[in-house]
């Protein structure tokens, strides 16, 4: 079909960006950052959209080979020489001896494609990060009451550092008791539990985040639970 012109979507989005400079509804400089080139490219594309409309904007090294594309006689050597003499080296040491004991011109990124794909080396597997599933509110107010300290300046320099106690209930998030406390201990809590039973009842329970105040820490204990 003449006149048919095949574009891909880098291409179409220029000869966009050259119509819009060519009708003046873009500066030179909003069209640079949109195609991510400099200034001066994009006045030689527009120069070449205005010389060969569409045409001037295609890549003329399409169908061509990569100017940094590995030689085949290059690879064939180097696949050589890795397995006869560094196929248990890693790519970075087997560049080193690639490139100053046979002369041979590659780089590090070359030489670890070839031996991923020979299968002498194998990349380290990225770790999968562990996914934490949000777990689901309790149904019921009262069925679950978070409990937490955090210290802090709460009075700046109106006070002492102090920490404050606070009760959440899972359920809704609604904060059902804040107790002041200079520091956080196990006689504290119970203060407060006080303060939350008197003005909420009973909860079913009670959560605290690996909280060590609860525990006994002394590594050598000789008798109990292990709980305060």
């Amino acid at each position: 079909m003449d006149g048919l012109v095949t574009m891909s979507k880098k291409e179409l989005m220029r000869v966009e960006v050259m119509k819009q400079l060519k009708d003046r509804r873009m500066s030179q400089g909003e069209a640079a950052q949109i195609l991510g080139v400099s200034p001066r490219q994009i006045r030689r594309l527009l120069r070449s959209y205005r010389e060969h409309k569409e045409d001037g904007v295609i890549s003329k090294r399409r169908g061509k080979p990569s100017n940094n594309r590995l030689r085949p006689a290059v690879k064939c050597a180097a696949i050589d020489l890795l397995h006869s003499h560094y196929h248990d080296f890693g790519p970075t040491l087997a560049h080193e001896k690639l490139t100053e004991e046979h002369g041979l011109d590659l780089s590090v990124e070359s030489v670890r494609q070839i031996m991923i794909e020979e299968e002498l080396w194998r990349p380290r597997r990225v770790r999968r990060k562990a996914i934490h599933h949000m777990r689901p509110r309790r149904a019921c107010l009262g069925e679950l009451v978070q409990i937490d300290g955090s210290p802090h300046a709460w009075f700046e320099d109106r006070g002492p550092l102090c920490t404050l106690l606070v009760y959440i209930d899972d359920a809704t998030g609604r904060l059902m008791e804040l107790y002041f406390v200079p520091v956080e201990s196990t006689v504290v809590y119970f203060a407060a539990t006080r303060h939350y039973l008197d003005r909420h009842g009973v909860p079913v329970a009670f959560y605290s985040d690996e909280n060590g105040i609860f525990r006994i820490n002394a590594p050598n204990a000789l008798s109990g639970s292990g709980m305060s």
